[in-house]
């Protein structure tokens, strides 16, 4: 069984401040950081923690030929992601994100996507080496290289899960071959219209994301949970409160998790409570990559849940 992520993979450049500066200001911050990171390496990185050597994942994507795509292929090595399928794109840099941080944990992201931009139909083929179990792709790569990576998995027989961030004007092509579209709030007012800013108003946009076709929606609400909407489901998973130090990073923890129960043969109520757990955990922490929890601690933080009723 093996989760393959096909996505971006990024040096994060962190600035953390109490405020962010507004255009024409200048404002002192707090502190530096440069991170891995990425959707597609956040995730991969999520879902390798949690999965603990019970399966495989396996990254697909390219990196610059610069010293931040050595650090990138490295750091996924070492958190157990097989990197066979992380080619190297000559004489260009590899992505970046530039990621500032407020004193309340929210953050605002540019990103210069590099080498990410060079994925295409031919990188798309080597998922199909890896025989993917699951699929996780977002939106951080070429369109038609997306589209490629899931009709190969589509032609496997493997669950494909649509992470549909960032935003883009048209994502009608990557719903239609999506088994699990995991939009936030923000990407599911982009898909629906709807403002989604409650549980009911989650569920309002995932049942009009399934009357189009779409066999499962899972709407991710920050602190409020998750909404889960299929044929078999329609209910809210809540998240655990805790204390948030920066949300960087949180979705992708969700999604990678996410992965990780269904490749381990947990049900869709089950592997959404195993990606909030994660998701809670990797807000009380810095980073992208580095906040993404382990076994043992999503373990715990599911004991903790179950014991409040969460």
């Amino acid at each position: 069984m093996t989760v393959v992520v096909f996505g971006g993979l990024n040096m994060d450049l962190i600035v953390e401040a109490r405020e962010i500066a507004a255009p024409g200001e200048t404002r002192e911050g707090d502190r530096f950081l440069t991170t891995p990171g990425g959707k597609g390496g956040n995730q991969a990185v999520a879902a390798a923690r949690i999965l603990d050597g019970r399966a495989a994942v396996e990254m697909v994507g390219l990196v610059g030929d610069d010293r931040y795509g050595e650090e990138l292929r490295r750091y996924l090595e070492a958190a157990g992601v097989g990197v066979g399928g992380v080619g190297i794109a000559p004489d260009v840099t590899s992505g970046v994100a530039v990621i500032m941080i407020d004193g309340r944990g929210e953050n605002s992201v540019n990103a210069v996507y590099g080498a990410n931009l060079a994925v295409d139909e031919a990188t798309a083929e080597v998922v199909r080496a890896a025989a993917p179990s699951v699929l996780l792709v977002q939106q951080e790569l070429p369109r038609a290289a997306t589209l490629a990576a899931m009709r190969v998995a589509s032609e496997l027989g493997a669950t494909v899960i649509l992470d549909p961030a960032p935003s883009r004007d048209d994502a009608a092509s990557l719903l239609a071959l999506a088994t699990i579209v995991t939009p936030n709030q923000h990407e599911a007012r982009d898909l629906t219209g709807i403002d989604v800013v409650d549980p009911d108003s989650a569920r309002a946009a995932a049942r009009t994301l399934r009357d189009r076709g779409l066999a499962t929606v899972v709407v991710t609400l920050g602190e409020l949970g998750v909404w889960v909407e299929s044929a078999e489901h329609s209910t809210l998973v809540a998240a655990p409160p805790v204390e948030a130090v920066a949300t960087v990073g949180a979705g992708d923890a969700f999604n990678g998790a996410l992965a990780a129960g269904l490749v381990l043969g947990l049900d869709l109520v089950e592997a959404t409570r195993l990606g909030v757990a994660a998701a809670s955990l990797s807000v009380t922490r810095p980073g992208a990559q580095e906040s993404m929890p382990s076994h043992t601690e999503v373990e715990a933080m599911l004991a903790r849940m179950g014991e409040r009723g969460d």
